[in-house]
C-alpha cells in the first residue's frame, strides 16, 4: 500500500469525467487500498480515484465517527438509482480543496448500485452523512467539485485562494533548505 498525492483544485483532471472500471482485478484492489490509506492519512471520509489522478469510476469512503471502529467501503462503477425528494443542507469540504468549507444542498437520501472488490453487485440506500459523502464522491467521478454547487462569486473566491496555495507550495518545494 502507498499514500498517493492528492490533486488540488484547480487541476484539469478534477474536471474530467472518469471512465468505468473494466474489471475488478488486483490492480483495482491495489488502487482501492492505496486510496483508503491516502484518505485516512489526509484525513478525510471519502476519496475518488480522480483525486489521485486515476480517471476511473471508483471511490472509497469511511464515515465512522470518533470512537467507532473503521467502516471502509469501496464502490466501483457506482450509479445513483434513486434520490429522495427531500433536500438538506450540509457543510462540505474536500481533500482537493483543503481548508475550505461551504454549505451544499443535496438529496437527503440516495439509493446506489455498485460493484464491490470481489466483483459482486451491491445495492443500498444511504442517508445522513453517508448520503452526502456518496453524492460528493460521485460528483468527482462526473468531473464536478462541491464548488460547482456554489455561487460564481464564492467559487471564484475559493479558486483564487487555491491558485495562491498551489503557487506557495510550489515555491516552498523549489526553495533550497537553509541551515
Amino acid at each position: 500500500m502507498a499514500i498517493r498525492p492528492i490533486l488540488l483544485h484547480p487541476d484539469p483532471r478534477l474536471k474530467t469525467v472518469a471512465r468505468p472500471v473494466q474489471a475488478v482485478d488486483d490492480a483495482t484492489r491495489r488502487l482501492a487500498q492505496d486510496m483508503l490509506e491516502t484518505m485516512y492519512d489526509a484525513p478525510g471520509i471519502g476519496l475518488a480515484a480522480p483525486q489521485v489522478g486515476v480517471l476511473l469510476r471508483l471511490f472509497v469512503m469511511d464515515c465512522a465517527k470518533g470512537d467507532e471502529p473503521p467502516d471502509p467501503l469501496v464502490l466501483v462503477n457506482p450509479e445513483i438509482l434513486w434520490t429522495s425528494p427531500e433536500r438538506v443542507p450540509y457543510e462540505e469540504g474536500c481533500l482537493s480543496v483543503p481548508d475550505h468549507y461551504a454549505e451544499v444542498i443535496r438529496p437527503a437520501a440516495v439509493e446506489l448500485r455498485w460493484t464491490d472488490l470481489d466483483g459482486g453487485v451491491r445495492q443500498a440506500r444511504f442517508d445522513g452523512l453517508r448520503a452526502v459523502c456518496v453524492q460528493h464522491e460521485i460528483d468527482h467521478l462526473d468531473g464536478r467539485l462541491f464548488l460547482d454547487h456554489l455561487s460564481p462569486i464564492k467559487r471564484g473566491m475559493i479558486t483564487r485562494k487555491m491558485v495562491k496555495l498551489k503557487r506557495d507550495r510550489a515555491r516552498d518545494r523549489a526553495e533550497p533548505a537553509r541551515a
